[in-house]
């Protein structure tokens, strides 16, 4: 088989980038860049990669026993082109620190992983080296370094998923039937169509796809979790029973007119779909959903969600009217998608719209949502429940946006 074309046609399958890093005999950091690297085992925790038998560096990480992989980021090609040079001092301008373990860990990579060397297995003219991974973990959320077809670039995905905690399974099962239509609907709306769920008194974030003309990561971090308190999400709580809404409109902060919730869920019920304005207090939630990590939230970083989020109003929020023709700043769309008991068992969300749309366009923008969550509805073999609004709330929506 010619070599040139065996290459070439594998060429197509894009890989990721990592640094591979030990110490050498004299203790000074080596390195090389590898583009096979790949998860083994969970059970136990084993990883791969694999170095070109021609390899001058792999012999001496051998002889170290351990190695530690460097997931490098989209701005770290330099760091991959410097380690992939054939000399010594390899690490002259590269920024790294000295891991416990001691192996070296690159500065601003996306995380790393350290192993000692279980097994090297003949493959050719490459070796397979297994590693007993011993830590791990991740530094920034960055695109990492992809090589594709002979050059590198970077991943920006328009369709994530939150990763794949015990109690998320069921739900991302349910936004993989669900992708089609967000992809679609983000396609031809040009925004970003994001999946929430509510897991016992959390909202869950949990997908999300963007359009490509966007040219943008999604604006949220999946798997992002905070307390699910009045007003947030309102479909998500709209359909529940009378007792299970009191309880959950009880929970609201001081700052929050629970009249005034209450009225919004009605609305939200006969309308189908919700709505929130930008205000300075949306602003400020914003940013405090933002600076809050995945895991492990300070104290402060919780009380200022909870304060920001006590702070919502309820005319931004879930407004009772919107005209036609005046201009809104739009930042959110929800509609829920019903499962076969007519529960609501995700909200699909628009993001990332136009900064101002007419009441017209609102229309237009919830009734593509409206159909997607319909469509997603129909696929997981869910109804959509019945509901006989109130005639103030009825009113409301005849008047909400005009068709």
């Amino acid at each position: 088989m010619d070599a040139r074309h065996f290459r070439t046609v594998l060429g197509h399958f894009p890989t990721g980038v990592v640094a591979v890093t030990s110490l050498n005999s004299d203790g000074n950091p080596i390195g090389m860049t590898v583009g096979s690297f790949t998860s083994v085992s969970l059970d136990p925790p084993l990883v791969a990669f694999l170095p070109d038998k021609r390899s001058s560096t792999f012999p001496r990480i051998r002889e170290s026993g351990r190695f530690c992989v460097n997931i490098l980021s989209a701005a770290q090609e330099g760091v991959c082109r410097q380690l992939a040079r054939k000399q010594d001092e390899k690490f002259t301008a590269i920024d790294w620190t000295m891991s416990p373990a001691r192996t070296p860990r690159i500065a601003d990579s996306i995380g790393w992983i350290e192993c000692e060397i279980d097994s090297v297995i003949d493959a050719g003219d490459h070796d397979i080296v297994i590693g007993k991974v011993l830590a791990l973990d991740v530094h920034v959320l960055h695109s990492p370094l992809i090589f594709f077809q002979g050059g590198y670039g970077r991943f920006a995905s328009t369709s994530l998923t939150a990763p794949a905690e015990a109690d998320l399974f069921h739900p991302l099962r349910i936004v993989d039937q669900a992708r089609t239509e967000m992809g679609a609907a983000a396609g031809e709306l040009n925004a970003e169509v994001c999946a929430s769920i509510v897991i016992g008194d959390q909202l869950v974030l949990i997908g999300s796809s963007v359009a490509n003309s966007l040219g943008t990561a999604p604006h949220i971090r999946l798997g992002q979790r905070m307390p699910f308190a009045p007003p947030l999400a309102l479909p998500l709580i709209a359909w529940k029973d009378d007792a299970t809404i009191e309880s959950w409109v009880a929970s609201a902060g001081p700052g929050v007119d629970r009249a005034l919730v209450r009225n919004a869920l009605d609305r939200v019920r006969s309308r189908g779909w919700s709505l929130v304005l930008r205000s300075d207090q949306q602003m400020r939630f914003e940013r405090a959903v933002s600076a809050l990590p995945l895991r492990n939230a300070t104290r402060e970083q919780s009380d200022e969600l909870t304060a920001a989020a006590g702070e919502l109003v309820l005319d931004g929020y879930e407004p009772a009217e919107l005209d036609g023709d005046q201009q809104y700043h739009v930042r959110v769309i929800s509609v829920p998608v019903f499962d076969e008991s007519g529960d609501v068992v995700l909200l699909l969300s628009l993001y990332q719209l136009p900064r101002l749309l007419s009441g017209h366009d609102v229309n237009r923008y919830v009734s593509r949502l409206i159909l997607a969550a319909e469509r997603v509805t129909a696929t997981i073999g869910g109804t959509a429940p019945v509901h006989e609004p109130t005639p103030a709330a009825a009113a409301v929506s005849r008047t909400a946006v005009p068709a």
